[in-house]
C-alpha cells in the first residue's frame, strides 16, 4: 500500500515538472516573438548620417607601357654582338645589336664590280655612237647603224641604273646588320643570344621589346557592355594589383574604344586608363582590378542598405503606407518603406516611413526624402541577443548591424 502511494506521488511530481517546463518554453517563445520585455524582441539598427558616396564600375585589365616597340631585323643572319640586356636604358639611335656582315660585305663588293662593268659598257656605247654619228654626217654609214648604236647606248644607260640600284640595295642590307634603338626607353625583353640565327622571311623576327617610359603607363581594361554607358573620358579610377594588395593606385580614363571585344559571347569594350608610375613599382603585364568612379557625392544624407531591406516579424512590423510613384526623369527616385524607431522612446512601436532613394555605392544609399540625420532604423531582429534573453541588444546596447 505504501509502495503504491509513493508511486502516485512520484508520477504527480513528474507531471507537474513537465507542465512547468512546457509553460516555460511557451513563455520563452512568446517572449521571443513579442519581445523579451513583452514589447518586442531586441533589434539591430542603423543610424541615418551624412557622408560621401561613390558609384563605381568594376573591371579587370593589364598594365602596359604607353609606347611599346618591338625591334626586329629586316635581314637574315647570325647574331654577332648584343650590346644591351634586360632593363637596359637606351637612347634613340643607339646601337643595340649587330649581325655577322661578311656575306653582306661580299654582296656589296660584287655589286660595285657590276656597276664598274656597266659604266665601262656605257662609255663604250657612247664612243661608238659618237663615231657613227660623225660617219653618218659624212654619209659613210647607213642610218640603220647609227640607230642601232643609239639603242645600245640607251640600254647601257639603263643597265648602269640597274647595277647602281643593286649596289645601293646591297649597302642598305649591310647597314641593316646594325640594329638601332628606334626610341628612348628601357629594354623589357631580349629574345636572342649571340650566335643565334635569325630568319627574316615573311615577317621580321622580334629581337627586343623596348618601352619608352615606365614612369607613365596605361591600363587596358575590358568593361562589360552593360556598364560602358556610364564611362566617360576624365573619370577617376582606383585600382589594385596582386603585387601590392594593400595599396590603392589612381588613374584617369583617357579613351573608351568603340571596337567591341567578343569572347565566349560576352561583349566588352577596351577602356584605356592613364597611370602615373614615378617609382616604377608597377610593371608591364600586371593584372589590375579596376574601379572606375562614375559618380561621386559628398556630404549627403545616407543610410546603410540593410535598413532598406529589413526583415521583421509580423507581430512588430507596422502596416506599410502606400508609396508614391517613382520618378521617371532619368534621376534616382525609387521609393521604399523603412521602419524607424520613435525618437525619445526607443521601446515604442516602430513607424513605417516611405523614403525616396538616390545613388547607392553598394553599402550606403542616398536618402532624398523621408528621413533626417540621426534617425534610427531597424534592420532586423538581433537573434544573438534574443537567444541570450536580453531585451534590448540592438537598441540599448552595442549590437552590430546586420550586413
Amino acid at each position: 500500500m505504501l509502495e503504491s502511494e509513493t508511486k502516485k506521488r512520484t508520477a504527480w511530481w513528474k507531471w507537474l515538472l513537465t507542465a512547468v517546463l512546457l509553460a516555460g518554453v511557451g513563455w520563452g517563445a512568446a517572449a521571443f516573438l513579442a519581445g523579451g520585455d513583452g514589447d518586442r524582441p531586441p533589434l539591430n539598427t542603423a543610424t541615418v548620417d551624412r557622408g560621401s558616396l561613390q558609384q563605381t564600375v568594376s573591371a579587370t585589365g593589364q598594365l602596359n607601357p604607353l609606347l611599346n616597340v618591338e625591334v626586329g631585323s629586316q635581314v637574315s643572319g647570325i647574331i654577332d654582338e648584343i650590346l644591351v640586356d634586360y632593363n637596359s636604358e637606351v637612347e634613340k639611335g643607339q646601337v643595340i645589336a649587330r649581325l655577322e656582315t661578311s656575306t653582306f660585305e661580299a654582296n656589296v663588293q660584287e655589286a660595285m664590280g657590276e656597276v664598274a662593268g656597266a659604266e665601262a659598257a656605257l662609255e663604250l656605247a657612247r664612243v661608238e655612237t659618237d663615231r657613227l654619228r660623225r660617219l653618218r654626217d659624212r654619209h659613210l654609214v647607213p642610218q640603220s647603224e647609227l640607230d642601232q648604236a643609239q639603242a645600245r647606248l640607251k640600254q647601257a644607260e639603263a643597265a648602269l641604273k640597274i647595277r647602281t640600284h643593286g649596289m645601293e640595295r646591297a649597302r642598305s642590307e649591310l647597314a641593316r646588320c646594325t640594329i638601332y634603338s628606334p626610341i628612348d626607353g628601357i629594354v623589357i625583353s631580349r629574345n636572342v643570344d649571340v650566335g643565334q640565327t635569325v630568319a627574316a622571311s615573311m615577317t621580321a623576327p622580334i629581337l627586343f621589346t623596348i618601352a619608352n617610359d615606365l614612369t607613365q603607363m596605361q591600363i587596358n581594361s575590358h568593361v562589360p557592355e552593360a556598364d560602358i554607358g556610364g564611362i566617360r573620358d576624365g573619370q577617376k579610377v582606383e585600382f589594385t594589383v596582386d603585387a601590392f594588395p594593400n595599396q590603392a593606385f589612381e588613374g584617369t580614363v583617357i579613351q573608351v574604344r568603340n571596337a567591341p571585344i567578343v569572347e565566349q559571347h560576352v561583349v566588352t569594350y577596351d577602356t584605356v586608363i592613364e597611370v602615373a608610375n614615378p617609382d616604377r613599382k608597377l610593371k608591364p603585364g600586371m593584372t589590375a582590378t579596376v574601379a572606375i568612379i562614375t559618380d561621386e557625392k559628398d556630404d549627403v544624407l545616407r543610410v546603410r542598405n540593410t535598413a532598406l531591406r529589413a526583415r521583421l516579424p509580423d507581430s512588430i512590423r507596422p502596416e506599410s503606407p502606400e508609396l508614391p510613384e517613382s520618378d521617371n526623369d532619368g534621376e534616382a527616385g525609387t521609393w521604399r518603406t523603412v521602419y524607424r524607431l520613435p525618437a525619445g522612446n526607443p521601446r515604442g512601436p516602430l513607424e513605417a516611413v516611405p523614403v525616396r532613394m538616390g545613388m547607392s555605392d553598394g553599402v550606403f544609399t542616398e536618402i532624398l526624402e523621408g528621413l533626417e540625420q540621426g534617425d534610427v532604423l531597424a534592420t532586423g531582429v538581433d537573434l544573438d541577443a534574443a537567444a541570450e534573453g536580453r531585451s534590448g541588444g540592438g537598441i540599448f546596447g552595442p549590437s552590430p548591424a546586420q550586413y
